[in-house]
């Protein structure tokens, strides 16, 4: 990410905030209980995030995190047309990758802001 890029994670049940930014999404299935006027999203990417084997394989189990990250990072590089669009997105911006897992170390918004700051040399 060039040097002004700032991607904060948090969770879709947070409250918006002022720092947000950009608000994205990240997630393939919209976050249960959530009002989308109370999102306040300025964009959803569904098709970046992983694929409904990969999230139902992984279930959030700890010890398969290791391997999710690794399959999920595979998907990322194949879905090339998805991350480039992002990275036009986010590039040069303060953005909030937006995620509904109650995990907030292991879910693959980490992945993806890892993902993406490699991408955009940060």
């Amino acid at each position: 990410m060039s040097a002004s890029t700032i991607v904060h994670l948090k969770r879709a049940y947070d409250p918006v905030s002022a720092d947000d930014g950009l608000r994205i999404l990240v997630e393939r299935l919209w976050p249960r209980g959530v009002r989308k006027e109370d999102l306040a999203l300025d964009h959803w990417v569904k098709q970046i995030a992983p694929s409904p084997e990969l999230r139902t394989w992984y279930g959030h189990v700890p010890d398969r995190w290791a391997e999710f990250s690794e399959r999920y990072r595979t998907e990322l590089n194949a879905n090339s047309s998805e991350v480039a669009d992002l990275a036009r997105r986010i590039d040069g911006r303060v953005v909030s990758f937006l995620f509904a897992a109650r995990d907030v170390e292991r879910n693959s918004a980490v992945v993806l802001k890892a993902f993406m700051q490699e991408r955009l040399g940060a």
